[in-house]
């Protein structure tokens, strides 16, 4: 996949690792430690070099029940970091944005991917932006907005609506411009979609695979998976769990596993790689 920046997305091959990188005080997995621009690019360069094949730069918390922040601050804090990351790895960073503004002046400052959470519903304008600038997209499904979207966590026939509503967003994008081969998609977990509602789409992902795009899945640290446990653990703590739900979305087909702790995460989807790998020689 073709990116700006000189940049490229090799898929298929083996699952890459999105590195995350929160420039927020409010980050629901790191609290604010990376609130500090110079933390966050040291963060970015060290994630590269433990073999991330992204680095997603994030400004606004989007947890359930998170409060939105200005155009402007958002910018303040994702911008430089991409600037600095641009100049000093090689692989594709992604801007963790709904607004075409910050995506655009993102995209000028070295990103090549906009990592939409919203599929384009929050600013339609988006995807002019990621047209006019020849960036790659992800296209994740969520519903309402932080504050609602367990409100909104209703459905018949999850896989099919989340399907839907993907294919909507695809349709939009492509309207606008977008080419289709620079689409990825994500059912975002956790998002519109309490703890059963992840796990289900988790466990059927690889229905995902009708849309005929990437698939990006981020289970990192969520909460979903604490339920599984038993009840409520601290996020940071939550890394094993989040290595048995990127092992099962490697072995379900997912080009792409969004997650915290990089060095750990791409050792489970190296491993994962490999049995999926053989499960193909044999199927």
């Amino acid at each position: 996949m073709p990116l700006p920046h000189g940049r490229s997305l090799v898929l298929g091959e083996r699952t890459l690792i999105m590195g995350v990188i929160n420039v927020t005080p409010d980050s629901f997995s790191e609290g604010g430690e990376r609130f500090d621009p110079a933390i966050a690019i040291e963060a970015g360069v060290r994630m590269a070099e433990q073999g991330a094949g992204i680095i997603d730069v994030g400004g606004e918390s989007t947890r359930p029940g998170a409060a939105a922040i200005s155009e402007a601050e958002e910018q303040r804090r994702v911008l430089p970091v991409i600037e600095a990351l641009a100049g000093r790895v090689t692989v594709p960073i992604s801007v963790d944005t709904y607004r075409a503004a910050t995506a655009d002046a993102a995209l000028a400052a070295g990103a090549s991917i906009v990592n939409d959470i919203s599929g384009l519903r929050y600013e339609p304008a988006l995807a002019d932006v990621v047209a006019r600038r020849d960036a790659a997209i992800v296209l994740m499904h969520t519903r309402g907005r932080s504050r609602d979207m367990y409100q909104q966590a209703s459905y018949g026939d999850l896989v099919g609506e989340v399907l839907d509503e993907l294919r909507e967003s695809i349709a939009f994008a492509t309207g606008a411009g977008v080419s289709k081969e620079r689409i990825l998609v994500d059912p975002g977990l956790g998002f519109a979609k309490e703890a059963p509602h992840s796990f289900e789409a988790l466990a059927r992902l690889d229905e995902f695979g009708d849309l005929g795009r990437p698939i990006v899945v981020g289970p990192s640290r969520k909460s979903f998976l604490a339920r599984a446990l038993g009840g409520t653990m601290a996020a940071p703590a939550r890394d094993w769990a989040t290595a048995a739900a990127v092992t099962a979305a490697v072995l379900a087909g997912a080009h792409v596993v969004r997650v915290h702790a990089v060095e750990e995460m791409l050792q489970v989807a190296r491993v994962s790689d490999e049995i999926r790998r053989y499960h193909r020689l044999d199927s």
